[in-house]
């Protein structure tokens, strides 16, 4: 972990999330934090933002999608004139090596990537970024999840069932892709989308209550 807070600021009674993830939400609510949320525009393109720039690394670039995703949040809060509040942003991808797989495009994508992730085990990383009108904090955590080997008739099936969507690597641990692991290392909510305990750690560093 990076950026760990050292002088916390004034308390605010809550944070913005700039996430439309229903897991993130969920995430926030079991430890108590109160938060609205702040989503793009309409003529914001947020999928240009996880584009990955050549030889980035998966933690180099997770760090800087999420950072990025901040910076657009406080430049809308402020265009929008919103209470001033800590800005919440993360970014999550699955990792082989060097090789990242993040939101599958279709079903036959999902599909590659289960089979590639199947029998083996990956690495999720989670970049989140506390951004207020002060400074910006971040932590990175890392977590390995090791697959058991996959059937096609059981990809197709969970592909099938609509849950690989949205999520990167084509899969959620929280759902029914829980039943193709068989070990974790690492931050359980990190895997969902939202490390619980860096997170907890960057809002009391920006004074969130």
């Amino acid at each position: 972990m990076n950026g760990a807070p050292s002088q916390p600021e004034e308390p605010a009674d809550f944070v913005w999330l700039a996430s439309r993830s229903p897991r993130r939400q969920e995430l926030l609510r079991q430890i108590g934090v109160r938060f609205r949320l702040l989503l793009s525009d309409d003529d914001e393109d947020d999928e240009a933002l996880e584009i990955a720039s050549p030889g980035e690394s998966p933690a180099r670039y997770v760090e800087r999608v999420a950072r990025a995703k901040a910076a657009a949040a406080r430049a809308r809060l402020l265009r929008r004139g919103e209470a001033d509040a800590p800005v919440l942003a993360s970014d999550t991808t699955v990792a082989i090596g060097g090789r990242m797989y993040g939101k599958p495009s279709d079903a036959d994508d999902a599909r590659r990537m289960l089979r590639e992730l199947s029998g083996r085990t990956h690495r999720v990383l989670t970049a989140v970024v506390v951004a207020t009108a002060r400074r910006e904090r971040l932590a990175t955590q890392v977590s390995r999840v090791s697959f058991a080997r996959l059937r096609p008739q059981e990809i197709d099936e969970y592909i099938a069932g609509g849950e690989p969507f949205g999520k990167a690597g084509a899969y959620a641990i929280q759902g029914a892709a829980a039943r193709f692991v068989r070990r974790i290392e690492g931050s359980h909510s990190g895997i969902m989308g939202l490390p619980l305990y860096e997170t907890a750690r960057l809002l009391r560093g920006a004074g969130s209550r």
